[in-house]
């Protein structure tokens, strides 16, 4: 359907509509509903809540949640505070290492509108 490239600036489009309709200040949840919707409407496949498991010498040492998963193609992690970090990317980049998935997006709906960066594994 879309190349990374092309699903990446959709994500993102949809993401600005969603904050341009809701602004700042709500949690991460409603946000994650909101692009739930939004993603939806747009003809995407979408998850919520993944569960990843992390291995070590082929033994489960761990488990995170994704927040979202787009056409199996990027992992979405989401933030709704003043500004993201590196601690927050490199999560992310952990999700993408843990699900051999090579493109992610780090959206933060923030009080200074809206923020994303690409990570790539």
């Amino acid at each position: 359907m879309f190349n990374e490239k092309e699903l990446t600036y959709k994500i993102i489009g949809i993401a600005m509509e969603v904050y341009n309709e809701l602004g700042f200040g709500f949690l991460e949840k409603v946000y994650e509903k909101s692009l739930l919707i939004a993603f939806k409407e747009n003809g995407l496949n979408v998850k919520n809540q993944i569960p990843i498991d992390v291995y070590y010498h082929n033994e489960k040492v761990g488990e995170y949640i994704a927040d979202l998963i787009v056409e199996n193609k990027v992992i979405i992690e989401l933030k709704a505070i003043e500004k993201i970090n590196k601690i927050h990317s490199a999560q992310l980049l952990n999700y993408l290492k843990a699900t051999n998935i090579k493109i992610g997006l780090l959206i933060n709906f923030s009080n200074k509108g809206l923020e994303y960066k690409r990570i790539v594994n």
